[in-house]
């Protein structure tokens, strides 16, 4: 009798598999529990090519969400985008940033980075550049780099808070080549001392069939210097890093300091160059899907400085929403507050606040010429740790009562 209660039941058992169309379940008779695989059998003439298709593009999307950086030699991802910001006007963007491990079996370590990019606009504006972070073996040694160039048609509205907020725009082409490395070994958990390499060359032309000023009204304003300057730098570092993931973190400190010399036979100023930098970050979780993230920034430079070697405001970092270099002068210090929350899976959005202010010294500094910032932004994570964003930042009116704002697009967080 037990027997046939057994043949019946494994009977029952294949005649619902073949009704059924699941991959695995659990069938439950009466007090009975059977568990059973059903592998249905492949259509013979196979999935279309559209269909296959997108099931690429739906594994392609699905796998980026995660950290591939342990599987994959280089975790890649490409992002062609169109953009808008009101000193460039509507352009296109192609981005493509990975992610690697050189050290795959220390999991408490930060991948390394990098991002590939090009862009072009209407106004004749483009930029092509490279940067990246490289992590070496436990840690112990890091290489950071930079290099771009760039040819804008851009705004200068002269030197110092009184200019900016009084003077007209003046228009003219801005073309620019940056490159700069920097070589950091760690010393102590988290601390890191280093040196590195700075060129910077920019130029600028002027007059022609656009609405760009003439050479001589352009230096007519910079006060006897000159419109071209080329400069390589020499800096040291000392850096304490704490965050999780550098280029989208989550929690953690980071303290970076940087001592800076131009020395004049590297240079064609005429004479020697100092300028040293202080940035400080701090991250911190609240709620579920929520980061408060903190970033101090100062900046100060020797008398005699060049104009485009300035310290300044403005762009896709610091005072999102001011004309990048508007506010310009040998010092800058910058004090921003953001919220970040997650909104659904990849997408997230932000809300900031600060002020910032640019001087020539510290006798000159003035609290009342301390300039606001705030502003809204969209985040999409493209790849772990990775986001593309839209910000929109608004700052003070100027002298005039316009209201200084704009959008701003771009790939990993301001700060």
């Amino acid at each position: 009798m037990n027997s046939f209660r057994a043949y019946i039941l494994a009977l029952l058992t294949l005649l619902s598999a073949e009704v059924m169309a699941q991959n695995d379940s659990i069938l439950v008779i009466g007090r009975d529990t059977v568990a059973y695989r059903y592998t249905p059998i492949e259509n013979s003439a196979g999935p279309t090519k559209e269909r296959k298709g997108w099931n690429k593009f739906v594994n392609y999307v699905a796998d980026s969400a995660t950290d591939q950086s342990f599987e994959r030699r280089v975790d890649m991802t490409f992002v062609p985008t169109l953009y808008y910001s009101p000193s460039t006007s509507v352009g296109l963007a192609v981005m493509a940033t990975g992610r690697y491990r050189l050290d795959k079996q220390n999991r408490t370590i930060p991948a390394s980075d990098f991002s590939l990019y090009a862009t072009a606009s209407l106004t004749g504006y483009y930029r092509v550049g490279v940067q990246g972070r490289n992590i070496f073996r436990n840690d112990n040694q890091r290489l950071i780099y930079n290099a771009e160039f760039y040819s804008m048609p851009t705004s200068f509205w002269g030197i110092g808070y009184d200019a900016a907020m009084s003077n007209a725009a003046m228009r003219y082409l801005a073309s620019r080549t940056i490159v700069d490395v920097r070589f950091l070994q760690k010393v102590a958990k988290g601390l890191y001392l280093g040196i590195g390499a700075d060129f910077n060359y920019h130029f600028g032309r002027f007059g022609g069939k656009r609405d760009f000023v003439s050479e001589s009204d352009f230096v007519a304003r910079l006060n006897g210097e000159n419109i071209a300057y080329n400069a390589t730098g020499i800096s040291l570092y000392a850096e304490f890093d704490t965050r999780d993931i550098p280029t989208n973190p989550q929690r953690g400190v980071y303290l970076a300091l940087q001592a800076k010399a131009r020395p004049q036979v590297l240079n064609n100023v005429g004479e020697t160059l100092w300028g040293g930098r202080l940035t400080f970050d701090y991250y911190q979780r609240l709620w579920r899907g929520a980061v408060l993230a903190l970033d101090l920034r100062g900046e100060m430079n020797s008398q005699g400085t060049p104009w485009i070697y300035n310290a300044a405001i403005g762009g896709l970092q610091t005072m999102r929403g001011y004309y990048a270099g508007r506010f310009n002068d040998l010092c800058a210090v910058t004090l921003q507050a953001e919220l970040r929350q997650n909104i659904y899976k990849r997408l997230g959005a932000v809300a900031w606040g600060g002020a910032g202010n640019v001087f020539h010294d510290f006798q000159s500094f003035s609290w009342d010429e301390t300039l606001p910032t705030y502003g809204v932004g969209l985040r999409y994570e493209v790849r772990k740790g990775v986001n593309l964003r839209l910000d929109y930042g608004f700052g003070c009116r100027d002298n005039r009562g316009k209201l200084i704002h704009g959008a701003l697009f771009s790939i990993n967080e301001a700060f």
